[in-house]
């Protein structure tokens, strides 16, 4: 039976409740909800006001009636049939990509270490590459293509990286070099393809939310919450990780199994996404130090990560549709546009500090 513990305080004074049920614990600290909430309500409204908005205007009160099946039968259609799983993707696509930066944010204790930079979307791509251009694969085998593509990049990273232990900068070090030998080798890929299937390679690999379906967006939602949920159980391990090998194992946490579990945890996140959106950029680099800021945590918190991810995603997949109407881009040229602005600010933040 679930129980909720009354408040305590952890060690450095912040304010925390903790959900137990049996052998299974969850520690969450209060400031962190109270961010999470209006990120969360924040998300929403732009979902509603993206569902509303478009060729065909529809009323909030329609948008709301249409969960009940109450709104008017064109209204209805636009809404739960074609708009829905675009905005839903978002929501749940966002929500992966911060808490797969969170993870690697945490694992390489460094700001730039998220899965754009160190390469596990490039790799993830190629692999839905391989399976696009030569096998002629669909869906399933794009998914599998880009999750096989993802944690094989990562290992060869993580071993290659490896040296009594796996360093966070010299992770990253890695990853970018081993990115762009991936992103040379998918140049190439596309260049061999046939002139249409390289077309729709290319606008892929742009990271678009363009002609979602419900076929597309429900079993990579399911695979995003199978994977948040397990992650989320392992977070306090990853917390304990951030204090040092040392400390983490002297606190009863093997050090390298369960930074092995996270960094495949998050590669499912991230891959999850590629395969049916492609390699959407920098909302995994920008979403974990942003809701960081926020909670003024002195590490990284997935939840308010996740929160963050939804909210950046959403509101830019609304922006690439609105903008420059009735062209609809892909949301990746949005969130480049908005991630090198804050990758910018990022290394003149750290070049200041160092």
């Amino acid at each position: 039976m679930t129980r909720l513990d009354p408040m305590s305080r952890v060690s450095s004074g912040r304010p925390t409740f903790l959900l137990r049920n049996g052998s299974l614990s969850l520690r969450f600290d209060v400031r962190s909800i109270l961010v999470c909430i209006p990120l969360i309500l924040a998300a929403l409204t732009v979902a509603v006001i993206s569902l509303a908005t478009g060729d065909y205007d529809v009323t909030v009160q329609q948008v709301l009636q249409a969960f009940t099946g109450d709104a008017p039968g064109l209204a209805q259609t636009i809404v739960m049939e074609w708009r829905l799983p675009r905005v839903l993707s978002a929501l749940v696509f966002g929500a992966a990509l911060g808490m797969s930066g969170g993870i690697f944010q945490s694992m390489t204790r460094n700001p730039l270490g998220s899965p754009d930079i160190i390469g596990f979307n490039t790799g993830a791509y190629t692999g839905a590459l391989i399976v696009m251009l030569t096998l002629g694969g669909g869906y399933f085998g794009i998914a599998a293509g880009a999750l096989v593509g993802g944690i094989l990049t990562a290992l060869a990273v993580y071993l290659l990286a490896y040296r009594r232990g796996s360093q966070g900068f010299r992770l990253i070090i890695v990853g970018i070099g081993i990115s762009a030998m991936l992103a040379a080798l998918n140049h190439w890929l596309i260049l061999q393809a046939e002139l249409e299937a390289a077309l729709a390679a290319a606008v892929w690999g742009a990271g678009s939310l363009n002609g979602i379906t419900w076929e597309q967006a429900a079993p990579a939602a399911v695979v995003v919450v199978v994977v948040g949920v397990a992650t989320l159980a392992v977070a306090r391990r990853m917390q304990l990780l951030e204090m040092g090998d040392d400390a983490a194992r002297a606190l009863g946490v093997p050090a390298e199994p369960t930074r092995l579990l996270l960094l495949i945890l998050g590669v499912a996140l991230t891959a999850a996404v590629t395969a049916v959106a492609g390699p959407i950029a920098f909302v995994a680099l920008a979403a974990p130090q942003l809701a960081r800021r926020l909670t003024r945590s002195a590490g990284i918190t997935l939840l308010p990560s996740a929160a963050m991810g939804a909210f950046l995603l959403v509101a830019s997949d609304l922006a690439a549709q609105r903008l420059f109407a009735p062209i609809q881009l892909p949301v990746g040229v949005v969130t480049v546009c908005i991630g090198g602005i804050y990758l910018v600010w990022l290394l003149a933040r750290e070049a200041r500090k160092s």
